[in-house]
């Protein structure tokens, strides 16, 4: 019943996503402070996505659907339909709660980014400098190979904090291995987040996790990487390994150190990484699709997410609201400040928005799909050409979050369904937001 298609994240969604993305260049020529963007109700500035956003509500293949699209530091807009589950009776809006999966990379990105501006990491520093454990790593020479000494060799080079931003350590991921490293993986904890109480859920996306980061880390550092560090992309775990190197660099524990640095001077009230009960009813529902019928694999009162998790999964473990990932991306497109308050230094949002891959990147190593390659930062893919200046991610139950820094143009989707594959939201949205922010340009 289950196979690669259908995993915790999908590569294949992601990549398919990416090669999308440039579209939403088409507002390069937007006049920011035209008065128009003011005018009316959003969804007369945004008919394209009013209709999309409907259209995914009245077929039914979402509960419900929230898209928050904003410039530079001007107010957001908001356009929601449909409840936050199937069947009941509250609405979908800007502060209903999503699980944001790997949306949450970029946040853990720039923290550690944060932490290079404040002089604590460098970003060719090697990780064995902090967590010992990761000297003299060995590397797979055939990837998913046997865990035997006759597969394994030397690292040719130190993992650096660079490799951990960028997906370039050669680490892997327990959604994405195969065979006796993947088995590994679970055995050690070495999982990406967390989806439901169910058992069987928790059987097919990825087991129990560590106990705790630092525990996660130590079995991380005991098996063998996929690949040789700095040579290839290579989605992993890296992300998480980062929130754990951010305890041990910060002295503060990870979840807190986002929560002083990040969550609270941005006013993201709602972000964290579980729910608190009295929250229950701003929870949304995320639903498995299978044949075309939601199935319901956590909803709201029996969440996972109302539990403390094991440890705060820096690369898929948060929640969210449209309003608040917005205000993310609106300190982001205010290069580190938001409405007076300076949350990062300009370098720091620069830093972790550029193209971070190292020189020793392979030929065809890098992020790319159907011919077009994109750079990565911290965290998040960086747009090239045509998408220049774009920042940002995806999340495994079909969420986005978008920021093109050089016009300004910032846009996330909210909604809630694994596979984030099964339906072509991701890939679609960008060019929606794109078609009506040009509407706006040749109506000024």
């Amino acid at each position: 019943m289950y196979n690669q298609s259908a995993e915790f994240l999908s590569r294949r969604a992601v990549l398919r996503s990416s090669a999308m993305l440039g579209a939403g260049a088409a507002a390069s020529a937007l006049p920011f402070a035209s008065p128009a963007f003011a005018q009316g109700e959003p969804q007369a500035r945004w008919p394209a996505v009013a209709d999309f956003v409907r259209g995914f509500v009245n077929q039914g293949k979402v509960a419900g659907m929230v898209a928050t699209m904003g410039f530079g530091q001007n107010p957001a807009d908001t356009i929601a339909a449909g409840k936050r589950t199937f069947g009941g009776s509250g609405p979908a809006g800007p502060d209903t709660i999503y699980r944001i999966y790997s949306m949450t990379k970029p946040i853990t990105g720039l923290a550690t980014v944060m932490l290079i501006d404040d002089g604590l990491l460098s970003l060719d520093q090697p990780l064995a400098d902090i967590i010992p454990a990761f000297a003299n790593m060995q590397v797979q020479k055939r990837y998913d190979g046997p865990i035997t000494r006759d597969n394994l060799e030397p690292a040719a080079r130190p993992i650096t904090i660079r490799h951990l931003l960028t997906h370039t350590a050669g680490m892997g991921y327990s959604i994405i291995q195969q065979g006796p490293i993947n088995a590994a993986y679970r055995q050690r904890g070495i999982v990406p987040g967390q989806i439901s109480n169910m058992a069987i859920a928790q059987e097919l996306f990825g087991g129990t996790p560590a106990p705790s980061l630092a525990a996660f880390a130590d079995g991380l550092a005991e098996l063998p990487l996929v690949y040789q560090p700095g040579e290839r992309w290579s989605y992993s775990v890296s992300l998480d390994l980062l929130g754990r190197v951010i305890e041990v660099v910060s002295g503060q524990e990870f979840d807190a150190f986002l929560q002083d640095r990040i969550f609270t001077p941005c006013g993201m009230t709602s972000t964290g990484f579980r729910v608190p009960r009295s929250d229950i009813d701003r929870l949304s529902g995320n639903y498995f699709i299978m044949g075309g019928v939601p199935i319901p694999v956590d909803l709201p009162r029996s969440s996972v997410f109302l539990n403390e998790p094991a440890f705060p999964f820096g690369g898929a473990g948060l929640v969210s609201t449209g309003r608040d990932y917005d205000r993310f991306l609106q300190m982001l497109a205010g290069w580190g400040e938001i409405e007076g308050t300076r949350v990062a230094s300009e370098a720091a949002v620069r830093m972790a928005s550029s193209n971070l891959f190292p020189e020793t990147l392979a030929a065809d190593g890098g992020f790319s799909n159907g011919g077009r390659n994109f750079g990565f930062g911290a965290g998040g893919l960086v747009g090239t050409g045509e998408a220049e200046g774009l920042f940002g991610w995806f999340g495994a139950a079909g969420t986005s979050g978008l920021v093109n820094l050089k016009w300004g143009l910032r846009h996330n989707l909210m909604t809630q369904y694994m596979p984030a594959e099964t339906y072509e939201a991701q890939q679609q949205f960008p060019l929606v937001v794109a078609q009506d922010a040009m509407g706006m340009v040749q109506g000024a």
